[in-house]
């Protein structure tokens, strides 16, 4: 007599995973690329499309140092109102594509493996009232600081927040951090 017994076992991809470190290790790799970094230096004579491209790379730990600088060439030619505006919005072009990238399927992935390894206590502290209102304030925090924003993305995908509130969220914070940025670059120089 022969048995048959259909489970139905869960593929497990982690393909978000995947695809982050990945985009981590040629974001390593170009960040100790010389060349890389003087054709991204070349952004600071593109004016306000330049500007732009500063916002989109500011987001980034990888990138955050050398955008700053474009930014700070940029600030001899335009006003730190201008490139807090103009920067803040490619700034939202970055850190949406990391807030998807979180809140599409990343914390998914980190939390079945996270849940494989006995983590419930911590299920048990992001459950508490007082640390879910924390972690959207935590975040716009850091993302309106000059640190790269990947840690307050996440916190704010962890908060689950609304991709519009988001966006105004973000536009408003990094503008600010920008112009804050260009600003004191103004008053510091020699």
């Amino acid at each position: 007599m022969r048995r048959t017994h259909s489970h139905a076992v869960k593929k497990h991809t982690y393909t978000n995973i995947v695809m982050v470190v990945i985009g981590v290790l040629i974001a390593i790799m170009l960040s100790k690329y010389e060349p890389f970094h003087a054709y991204i230096l070349q952004f600071g004579t593109f004016g306000y499309f330049g500007a732009f491209v500063a916002g989109i790379l500011f987001v980034s730990t990888f990138t955050a140092a050398t955008s700053a600088l474009v930014l700070l060439i940029l600030a001899e030619r335009l006003s730190p109102i201008e490139l807090g505006l103009i920067a803040g919005l490619g700034a939202v072009i970055g850190d949406l594509t990391i807030f998807h990238i979180f809140k599409d399927g990343l914390f998914d992935e980190i939390y079945d493996i996270y849940g494989r390894f006995g983590g419930k206590r911590m299920s048990r502290i992001l459950h508490v009232k007082a640390f879910r209102w924390m972690l959207p304030v935590i975040g716009a925090i850091i993302v309106a600081s000059p640190f790269p924003d990947e840690i307050g993305i996440s916190l704010l995908g962890l908060s689950k927040m609304s991709t519009s509130r988001f966006i105004v969220l973000s536009y408003v914070l990094n503008s600010i951090g920008i112009f804050l940025i260009v600003s004191a670059s103004i008053f510091i120089k020699p």
